[in-house]
């Protein structure tokens, strides 16, 4: 079923990360906000990550983010979904990252896990020539990634930062 991203990015000024998934999930449309499933992982790892208290609200999440200079979207702007699937997209439009690069000083751009990276790299990549970082996905699906070890790939963002 065709799917529309609804989502607005989320950046400022002074972003200097950018993040990129894929497509919300079901929860994630529904609540309106990116990573909405209690189950991913993304809001455990990013506050690990930065030491401080894993956000419960919307604004409490785009505070954190926007607190460490990281802007925060996705790469389909619309695609066939089942559910919440990365494996079942098909027919994508990606979204438009150039107004997010033309308004903030994006030092590093980071990829969720391996379809966002490919997705990336095949249709946002030729019309940026901005290479990506793939890090681990936050998503439950990808369970042979213990928690620990998602925190400690994903301390690289610290490391951008410096």
């Amino acid at each position: 079923m065709n799917q529309i991203h609804t989502i607005p990015p989320l950046y400022s000024e002074n972003s200097t990360i950018l993040l990129l998934g894929s497509f919300p999930s079901v929860k994630s449309r529904e609540q309106g906000f990116f990573y909405g499933h209690p189950q991913n992982r993304f809001w455990r790892v990013i506050s690990a990550v930065f030491e401080c208290e894993t956000p419960k609200t919307i604004p409490e999440k785009k505070s954190l983010l926007l607190s460490h200079d990281i802007a925060l979207w996705d790469i389909i702007a619309s695609c066939e979904i089942e559910s919440s699937s990365d494996s079942s997209i098909d027919k994508v439009i990606p979204n438009d990252i150039g107004m997010i690069l033309k308004s903030c000083p994006i030092k590093r751009i980071f990829t969720n896990g391996t379809v966002s990276s490919k997705l990336y790299r095949k249709l946002i990549y030729p019309k940026t020539g901005i290479e990506s970082i793939r890090l681990p996905s936050t998503s439950p699906a990808n369970a042979s990634w213990p928690l620990e070890k998602l925190i400690d790939s994903w301390k690289i963002l610290i490391q951008t930062q410096s």
